[in-house]
């Protein structure tokens, strides 16, 4: 005997029901078949009764709704000359439901009782018209009742079945000798006769009790998904069938939120150690889930992340709880006399609190009523009233084999805490075989990923690309990061998605990524932007592994790096302004980052693509000293000066570098030494010295005129005006046979900018186009320093060291 079992989606309508009987007709035993309403058709009867019990109206647009989906279904299946007899049977039946319902309408009430006679209508008709299809096709079935065969007790809505009269029912009038029998599931009856039902999820339980009766060869779920799944498909795309199960993993991930089985079905199976498929109905060809005793034999750890959504946790605390006993079984107590499910308990130690996760239905109701039983002990002031949490999820790590591996508890909580999950409140059982952590319900999406990728996908980490700024440097990087995304993830396994892009104009968000090869398109297309607005969308989005890439020169944009960084979204930046800003501000930003373990990352601030930053800090974190710094730090500068010869103006070598993206967007920042003096400010900063922009001197080489102008055009104006002036420079400097470089220098701690000729020999004197160099003078290094030199401008290697500082971030 095999027990098959077809949920409502797979009873949906004609061509559902008729995939049902090619699986049904490749069975060589008898087989039972318990099938579920008509997907959506409980709903739909539940919505009536209320309606009607309310005195509204609008049942009898619910009734219809529930009578065209039965009648079409008849005429969608049988043969016409087969449905009058069966559209007479179901017209009976629905003309008996509208008695009910208009009783409820008339009294203006609905009794548990009349619910469950009113909701048994849907599996009701349903096996009704499957068992009359699969006559129709020729196969031998026919239709039983499960009122006669499955007995409870009278809790109406609920019904606890009587498994020794049931078990003995059921072997008694199912004897195998007719091929296929097809039942309602979800219904019963108890002993008086009257209809009662087993909970949403019941036909399953129903299932689970015929099988295990008649000691079947096993209990076949079909449903629309190929098995139960190490997390929610619909929430986590990288979620992937479970081949196999034990009965107790299979009851906590039910437990936990995995809709696919209900959790009562395991106990029958497991006390006459049947095995349970789940398999898909749509697609019978997959192997689906096998649920049984040795269904981890391999001893895996973690074998699924579920979640229950909508909680409310109930915490109950003061100091009169302290060894006061019976407290906690007055609380309890309280909750059970209220019906009050809790499905999430932890009590600190100290006795101190006691902390519990109920439904977030109940919470009013639980609150109240825990209120009223220690009213006495809260006007003492030994107990506070009741603290209510609303908004939560609770999300759990199942396996059997956890209990014999460390950390797991640290490496859940820690990836969390690392994606800025909050978590309220933690249990474990002592059989480990679950982690249990109630959440925020916005955070379960990014959880539930965020968990999956740490525990199922170890060898491939999702980083999500915010990307602020698609000028020059950002557009290559864009570029970059199409060229390398499939290397990257097969080699480094890091999958790179580009989630976010904005400009100054326009903004757009796509969570399964932005397809790189037409970016341009996709943002034209996109919403209004702002900094503020696109900061709320990245909060929005609340991605895991989220990184804000800022390629702008922005001050505005700089401002909001401390919220990101609260958010635990990393921040990548080439923008200069936020670690030259005041040194608290600086020190903040810093603070967030090792506050909430989130990367901050400016490589680019300096010296583009060269390991300028990076090199600092390794040295200074290896016990290092920094005593003095000399650089050519302005690859712009250095092009400029390189280039020019007065054989063309100064004011065109400018144009040129603006044009070939050495200089910023606004080449007065260049040229007027600010950019080097932040860029020799953060490299003092991140040597260990707290320094401030304005204490930086700034040696100016441009005439008067061009100090302070309006906007670039007047800036180039003045710098047309004084070609004579920058031609005496050159002249001069290369009379002594020297060569102008724009040097920055720090020492004893103070820095200076300046317009240096550089003799032959020198360090700098050969630095040519837009190269940059360091000279790091330390403990270690006092004489012969240690050099860094190399492109130091252009959008393309500074493309290339954000992309550098995204890797960092990625293996954070």
């Amino acid at each position: 005997m095999r027990v098959l079992k077809f949920g409502g989606s797979s009873v949906a309508g004609p061509e559902a029901i008729a995939a049902t009987l090619k699986i049904v007709a490749q069975s060589q035993t008898p087989v039972l078949v318990v099938v579920s309403a008509l997907g959506g058709v409980t709903d739909l009867l539940l919505e009536a009764t209320r309606q009607a019990a309310s005195q509204q109206e609008q049942w009898r647009e619910s009734l219809e709704a529930i009578e065209k989906r039965y009648l079409d279904t008849v005429r969608g299946l049988l043969p016409l000359e087969r449905q009058a007899a069966v559209l007479s049977r179901v017209k009976m039946e629905l003309n008996t439901l509208e008695t009910l319902l208009e009783g409820a309408w008339l009294i203006g009430e609905s009794t548990p009782k009349l619910g469950d006679k009113i909701g048994s209508y849907g599996e009701l008709l349903s096996a009704f018209i499957i068992a009359q299809y699969y006559r129709s096709q020729g196969v031998s079935a026919e239709f039983q009742d499960s009122r006669d065969l499955i007995e409870t007790d009278s809790t109406f809505g609920d019904a606890k079945v009587n498994q020794e009269k049931t078990y003995t029912k059921i072997a008694a009038a199912l004897t195998g000798e007719i091929p296929v029998v097809v039942l309602p599931g979800f219904i019963a009856s108890n002993a008086h006769g009257d209809t009662t039902t087993l909970g949403r999820g019941g036909s399953d339980y129903s299932a689970a009790l015929f099988a295990g009766a008649l000691q079947a060869v096993e209990l076949e779920i079909w449903t629309d998904v190929s098995g139960m799944y190490t997390a929610n498909p619909k929430l986590v795309s990288g979620a992937r069938p479970i081949p196999t199960l034990s009965y107790e993993e299979a009851m906590e991930l039910s437990h936990f939120g995995a809709k696919v089985l209900y959790p009562p079905t395991i106990r029958p199976a497991l006390q006459a150690g049947i095995p349970i498929l789940i398999r898909n109905t749509f697609k019978p060809g997959e192997p689906g889930t096998r649920i049984e005793a040795d269904g981890n034999p391999h001893g895996r750890t973690v074998r699924g992340i579920s979640y229950v959504p909508d909680i409310a946790l109930l915490s109950l605390e003061g100091p009169g709880m302290i060894g006061i006993p019976g407290i906690s079984h007055r609380f309890f107590e309280v909750l059970w006399q209220k019906n009050v499910n809790v499905v999430f308990i932890t009590q600190a130690s100290s006795e101190h609190s006691i902390c519990v996760g109920i439904r977030e239905s109940q919470a009013s109701l639980a609150s109240e009523a825990v209120n009223l039983a220690f009213e006495r002990e809260i006007e003492k002031g030994g107990i506070t009233p009741v603290q209510v949490e609303t908004e939560l999820s609770i999300v759990a790590l199942v396996g059997d084999g956890m209990k014999q591996h460390q950390g797991l508890s640290g490496r859940m909580f820690s990836t969390l805490g690392r994606n800025n999950v909050n978590i309220r409140a933690i249990a474990q059982g002592a059989s480990e075989r679950n982690i249990s952590a109630v959440i925020g319900s916005s955070d379960v999406k990014k959880a539930l990923n965020t968990l999956h990728e740490a525990f199922f996908e170890e060898q491939v980490k999702q980083l999500n690309l915010f990307v602020m700024g698609v000028g020059n440097v950002g557009s290559r990087l864009l570029n970059q990061i199409r060229e390398q995304q499939k290397v990257l993830k097969k080699d480094y396994r890091l999958l790179i998605r580009v989630v976010g892009i904005s400009n100054s104009r326009k903004m757009v968000y796509r969570e399964k990524g932005i397809p790189l090869d037409h970016w341009s398109t996709v943002l034209e297309e996109g919403a209004p932007t702002n900094p503020k607005g696109y900061y709320y969308l990245v909060r929005k989005a609340n991605l895991r592994n989220s990184i804000f890439i800022d390629n702008t020169a922005s001050a505005e944009i700089a401002g909001w790096y401390a919220a990101y960084l609260r958010e635990s979204v990393a921040v990548v930046t080439c923008n200069k302004i936020a670690c030259s800003d005041r040194y608290s501000q600086y020190l903040e930003l810093k603070h967030l980052a090792r506050t909430y373990t989130v990367p901050f990352l400016f490589e680019t601030n300096v010296g583009a693509g060269l390991p300028v930053i990076d090199t600092l800090k390794n040295l200074v974190l290896s016990g290092d000293r920094i005593r003095k710094i000399q650089a050519v730090l302005s690859g712009s500068l250095n092009f400029i000066w390189n280039t020019y010869d007065g054989t063309a103006p100064f004011a065109d070598v400018v144009r040129v570098a603006q044009k070939e993206g050495f200089t910023e967007p606004d080449p007065r920042i260049d040229l007027s030494g600010i950019d080097v003096m932040r860029k020799i400010l953060i490299l003092a900063r991140e040597s260990g010295y707290a320094l401030e922009l304005d204490a930086i001197e700034n040696h100016s080489f441009l005439p008067e005129a061009a100090q302070n102008t309006a906007d670039t055009e007047v800036f180039y104006k003045a710098l047309e005006a004084g070609e004579s002036h920058f031609l005496n420079l050159f002249k001069a400097a290369h009379k002594d046979g020297k060569r102008l470089k724009y040097v920055a220098e720090f020492h004893a701690n103070s820095a200076r900018v300046k317009l240096e000729g550089i003799p032959q020999g020198h360090d700098f004197y050969n630095l040519r186009g837009s190269d940059n160099i360091v000279l790091f003078y330390t403990d270690r290094y006092p004489e012969q320093p240690l050099m860094i030199k190399g492109a130091g401008a252009g959008a393309e290697v500074t493309a290339s060291g954000l992309f550098a500082d995204i890797i960092r971030a990625g293996n954070f």
